[in-house]
């Protein structure tokens, strides 16, 4: 039994749909927050279970006979992000599992400028710690987040952001392609995957002018300030900050071949993406 967390989000969806591509659908379980939002899944012979990185009780539940879990990283930085990424390794323990499978990012680092890389070292240490077979997918920065950085600037024709970096933008696609191959594969990596990325680093102003917009450079604390001005609260704001100043940094800008081997094909571009946005 393979569980998939997350799996009503973005990329657990994705990855639940790639990996019954490969396995039986009574081979796969998903845990999730609201099981009626699974329900699509469940009519295909998945189970579904409700569970809560935030309720040890009801993961015991939804863990029950796993071989193997993806744990899906929350959405959120910071310590209490650890703390329910620790919750769900000690359920995986619990509940006999052999192996974890997390999502995690390229950089993932406790020195890094950016929280959620700093976040995932700190889960990292804990399933090596687990005494579990673990696997943390080193995943390139998602596209999609690029995308709603320039969509404004887009609009306007001036894409006003802090001075960045070149960025592996990578497709929440081929992500989950990747994830569904090492869970298909448990023999695939052990620990940290080398970055899985795109074949190429761009930075905003790489972007613009694809789009024909004109990139200009906002300070950093103009840059906070609009984020408070739009009601961001003022600690999300400084950790999306820090994407910019880790990409100053050049912790985003490595490529590598491995997301391409794992998916037998050149991961899709950055290029292609922000076409299909301007034409979709």
């Amino acid at each position: 039994m393979i569980i998939v967390t997350g799996a009503t989000g973005r990329l657990g969806g994705l990855i639940v749909a790639r990996l019954l591509d490969r396995v039986p659908a009574d081979r796969v379980g998903v845990s999730v927050r609201d099981p009626k939002k699974a329900q699509a899944l469940a009519d295909r012979g998945v189970r579904v279970r409700q569970g809560s990185f935030t309720e040890p009780a009801g993961l015991a539940h939804a863990f029950e006979g796993a071989s193997q879990i993806l744990l899906v990283s929350v959405d959120r930085m910071g310590e209490e992000t650890v703390r329910q990424h620790r919750t769900a390794v000690e359920a995986a323990v619990e509940a006999g599992a052999r192996r974890v499978v997390y999502t995690a990012q390229m950089g993932a680092s406790p020195a890094s400028r950016f929280q959620a890389c700093r976040d995932h070292a700190a889960t990292e240490r804990d399933l090596a710690a687990s005494g579990l077979s673990w696997t943390s997918l080193r995943n390139g920065f998602h596209a999609a987040s690029g995308l709603d950085f320039l969509a404004r600037g887009l609009e306007s024709g001036q894409v006003a952001l802090p001075a960045d970096g070149p960025v592996c933008w990578t497709a929440h696609e081929d992500l989950a392609e990747a994830a569904a191959v090492v869970l298909a594969d448990e023999g695939r990596f052990e620990g940290p995957t080398p970055s899985l990325t795109g074949s190429e680093a761009l930075t905003f102003a790489d972007l613009a002018g694809l789009a024909g917009a004109t990139r200009t450079t906002v300070p950093d604390a103009d840059f906070v300030r609009h984020l408070r001005a739009d009601g961001v609260p003022a600690e999300t704001a400084d950790q999306l900050l820090g994407i910019f100043a880790a990409a100053r940094a050049d912790e985003f800008a490595t490529t590598d071949p491995t997301l391409a081997e794992l998916l037998g094909h050149e991961p899709v571009s950055m290029r292609t993406l922000l076409r299909d946005r301007l034409t979709g």
